[in-house]
Order: structure tokens, then C-alpha cells, then sequence
């Protein structure tokens, strides 16, 4: 079955069909909402209401993108909504507040592993994590993201050297966890 026949065939509530879908994605995405997650348990929910959505909305999928693109999209919006209420709750500091730099030396993260990655990621202050993952791993623009989160530009930019920052530091064992009062 091609791409556009199972996306069809799930438009038409094919409970077989759906189960392929899931099936074919469900590791993928769900790697996607563990970026985003505090938790396996939150990363799961994210996950099951990511496809919800997914089946509610594939009507609207126009094949412009590849659908996995797409899908991915909708996880991360998805766990957005699920934090927002969180992040909000979060104070920020803009980027003219912000006087610490990140380091100019490249570090390279081949050598540690994913899952090591994941759990820093997962460490950093939840404004923090998001901004991280819309831009270092979404590859979306700071604009966007200031949209997308609420924010100004120069809160996201702010956000995002931040994370580098303490990600930079946890790699070369500076730090071994972010705390809380760090961030206040």
C-alpha cells in the first residue's frame, strides 16, 4: 500500500489501515516526544495525544511535505500545548539580561549516546528544553518560536544560549545537574 493510499484508507476510519500508520511511526515520533518530555510517563501521553490528533486531522494533510515531517510537527505541538501551562508559570529573562556567553569552543557530541543526550536535554529548565529543541533540532527560527511559545525573539535567543550553555557544561562534567534556583 502506497503512502497516499494508507493516508486515504485511515481517512476512511480503516482500523487496519491506522494500525499500519501507527505501527510504520509510533517509534519515530515517539523519540520526538521524549525530546520534549520530563518524563517517559509524560512522553507517552504526548505520544497517544499526538495521534489523536494525527487521525483527526489527516484529512488536512496535502502531501506539499513528507507526511513524516508533518507527523513530527504535530508531536511537538502537541507536547507545546501539553507544557504550556508549566512554561508560563516559568519566569524568563530576555536576552539583554542575560550576560553570560556560550563557550566559542566547539564541542562534538558523537561520542556521547543518545540516551545520555536525551537525559541532559531532559535535565534543563523546561523553557529552556523546548527553545532547544524547536531550534537545534526542529530548525525552527527564534521568530517562530517567540510565536509559537509567546515569548519575544530575544527571549528565545536568550533561552537558547542558555541551554547550550549548560548542555556545554554537563558534556565536559563541569555540571552534573541543572538546578532549579539557577534559572530564578
Amino acid at each position: 500500500m502506497s503512502e497516499l493510499e494508507l493516508i486515504e484508507a485511515c481517512i476512511q476510519n480503516d482500523r487496519k489501515a491506522q494500525k499500519m500508520l501507527y505501527e510504520q511511526y509510533h517509534r519515530k515520533l515517539f523519540v520526538v516526544s521524549m525530546r520534549y518530555a520530563r518524563s517517559r510517563a509524560d512522553a507517552e501521553d504526548i505520544l497517544q495525544d499526538s495521534f489523536v490528533k494525527i487521525f483527526q486531522n489527516l484529512d488536512k494533510f496535502r502531501n506539499d511535505c513528507p507526511l513524516d515531517g508533518w507527523l513530527r510537527r504535530i508531536v511537538a505541538n502537541t507536547a507545546l500545548k501539553f507544557y504550556s501551562r508549566k512554561m508560563h508559570q516559568t519566569p524568563i529573562d530576555d536576552i539583554e539580561n542575560h550576560y553570560e556567553t556560550v563557550s566559542d569552543t566547539e564541542f562534538t557530541i558523537s561520542q556521547y549516546n543518545f540516551k545520555e543526550l536525551l537525559g541532559l536535554i531532559q535535565q534543563l529548565p523546561l523553557r529552556c528544553q523546548m527553545v532547544f529543541n524547536l531550534y537545534a533540532i526542529e530548525g525552527y527560527q527564534h521568530n517562530e518560536i517567540a510565536e509559537m511559545l509567546e515569548i519575544s525573539e530575544g527571549t528565545s535567543k536568550s533561552q537558547y544560549a542558555r541551554a547550550k550553555q549548560t548542555l556545554q557544561k554537563m558534556l565536559t562534567g563541569k555540571q552534573s545537574a541543572v538546578t532549579k534556583e539557577e534559572y530564578v
